[in-house]
């Protein structure tokens, strides 16, 4: 018995160091976390104000919804497929007590709606990013800010955040 815990707590320790290390051009997501100072650098990018509704798409634990709520008075919305980063940025949008305005929802990214936002985050891999280019010139207004972290998208690039590896795009 506890040597099967052992083990089952040993192959969770492999996968999250393995997804710490992911290959960028897997068509899987990592888990890589957002830390809030990227995620400021990002809402100061995109000029995020309590007028934007921001979604994150893969949005992982929350925080760069969690940093758009509580420091710029933005909306978010979190599309999450993961279960676990689903329940941790659930349960860490009521610890930041922004629950009022950051809703997180367990889906596929793919197939919710975005319409409806004014500004995108994405900390995704190429293979995703580009999957995602139709979605975003479909469903996104004009004037719709997208930022991007760490990865291009194949769209005209207004600005670019070098310290932070970040890049603006406008639909």
């Amino acid at each position: 018995m506890i040597l099967s815990l052992i083990l089952i707590l040993l192959i969770v320790f492999l996968l999250i160091i393995l997804s710490m290390i992911w290959p960028p051009d897997s068509p899987w997501a990592p888990w890589w976390k957002t830390n809030k100072g990227t995620a400021r650098a990002m809402c100061k990018l995109a000029h995020v104000t309590k007028e934007d509704v921001v979604y994150d798409l893969g949005s992982g634990t929350g925080n760069a919804l969690i940093v758009a709520a509580k420091e710029f008075g933005a909306k978010g919305v979190g599309i999450e497929i993961d279960p676990l980063r689903f329940i941790i940025s659930a349960l860490m949008t009521h610890i930041n007590r922004v629950q009022d305005r950051v809703i997180i929802k367990r889906n596929n990214f793919f197939d919710v709606d975005i319409s409806s936002a004014s500004v995108i985050f994405v900390y995704l891999v190429p293979k995703t990013l580009n999957r995602l280019k139709p979605k975003f010139l479909k469903e996104l207004k004009k004037g719709t800010r997208i930022v991007s972290f760490r990865y291009r998208i194949d769209f005209l690039i207004k600005k670019e955040d070098k310290r932070n590896n970040l890049y603006f795009y406008e639909i």
